[in-house]
């Protein structure tokens, strides 16, 4: 019996209305929601010291250290994944003897949308290199100045060896992430150490890389695990790191509020798509930022560290021979947090003292 002309049009009325309600769930879940940007109606109190950048952003920061005016080094630190501006891992075991003695001064800053730092929608690894001179000139920390970035911001330092080269005086990358797909890579190197991760990483960063509208609907889906790193699953650390955890939790647990209040997206999703993303450069491209003698740049990675592959940094090193290598046997992710460790590797990094293992 034939379906009769209301009855089709009934039925195609229906499904209509069924595709746009799919549509618009879909969407809806896909979409981030907007920042909560500190300052804003709806947003978070201003607490810290800030910038006002160029383009009208906001970059909080914390001086630590010496006075700035006294300082015979000047050093710019960069945290990590999900941390925050109180996050400085080096000054953490760095002795306040050896910040007297040797004249230190740190600020440290909240990369876009982590802390009270105003989210950039178009944050590269370029335009964190250029925020960052801007900082030091609204500083007055003079022409040349030294940087230290932890993890994600050990990963951020490529981009001022490449963009800022000319400001500065030395540049120490802790544990740096390294892109699974920087051209550089030897594909058997990069595909074995990729999936060398947990399951639910790989296909966060498989997300992040290939399909960055997704991040947000995959990093709050409840149907799969999604990232272990952002979750602090236990799972990510090996030996060393399962002593040092407790030390790196403590340090963040008073600033923890503040490390997402903005969203989860502006921070820990895009720092996914960026980190992951496809660079406009290769660091293993990178010629020597100095002339002899005039800087030096610093990695510091453990042989056993759970989160970023030790045989890709060791390519690394080899393919730069500008660059000071330094690895820490039976070291995990979280070593620069073991006793003693800032003064090893300030001394190494600003004195040139042999580093022991």
């Amino acid at each position: 019996m034939a379906e009769s002309p209301t009855t089709s049009g009934m039925t195609r009325k229906v499904v209509v209305l069924f595709l746009i309600g799919l549509l618009a769930y879909v969407y809806q879940a896909i979409t981030p929601p907007p920042p909560k940007i500190c300052g804003s109606p709806g947003g978070n109190l201003i607490t810290a010291p800030r910038i006002k950048l160029s383009d009208g952003r906001h970059l909080a920061y914390k001086e630590q250290g010496v006075s700035k005016n006294e300082a015979k080094y000047k050093i710019v630190f960069i945290h990590g994944f999900d941390c925050c501006r109180h996050d400085v891992v080096i000054a953490s075991t760095l002795s306040q003897d050896v910040i007297e003695s040797l004249g230190i001064y740190i600020v440290s800053i909240d990369r876009p949308g982590y802390g009270e730092s105003d989210p950039h929608p178009q944050r590269t690894p370029k335009s964190l290199a250029l925020d960052i001179e801007e900082l030091a000139d609204q500083l007055e920390l003079g022409s040349k100045f030294y940087v230290v970035g932890f993890s994600m911001g050990g990963q951020a330092v490529w981009g001022l060896l490449k963009y800022i080269p000319h400001r500065l005086a030395g540049a120490t990358l802790l544990t740096p992430v390294v892109n699974y797909w920087w051209p550089g890579f030897p594909s058997n190197l990069s595909t074995k150490s990729y999936y060398d991760q947990l399951l639910p990483d790989q296909w966060t960063l498989r997300v992040g890389h290939y399909l960055p509208w997704l991040t947000y609907w995959w990093n709050t889906q409840k149907y799969f695990p999604s990232s272990s790193v952002a979750a602090h699953s236990p799972d990510i650390f090996k030996t060393q790191d399962m002593q040092l955890a407790p030390r790196f939790a403590g340090s963040q647990e008073k600033y923890r509020a503040q490390i997402r209040q903005q969203g989860e997206f502006e921070s820990l999703h895009r720092d996914v798509n960026i980190g992951f993303g496809t660079w406009e450069f290769d660091p293993m491209d990178l010629k020597t930022p100095f002339d002899k003698n005039e800087g030096f740049v610093h990695l510091w990675q453990g042989d056993e560290d759970g989160l970023v592959p030790v045989i890709l940094q060791r390519y690394i090193a080899q393919k730069l021979p500008w660059i000071q290598y330094h690895e820490i046997k039976g070291g995990g992710h979280l070593f620069p947090y073991a006793d003693g460790m800032g003064d090893k590797i300030i001394k190494t990094f600003l004195l040139g003292e042999k580093f022991e293992i």
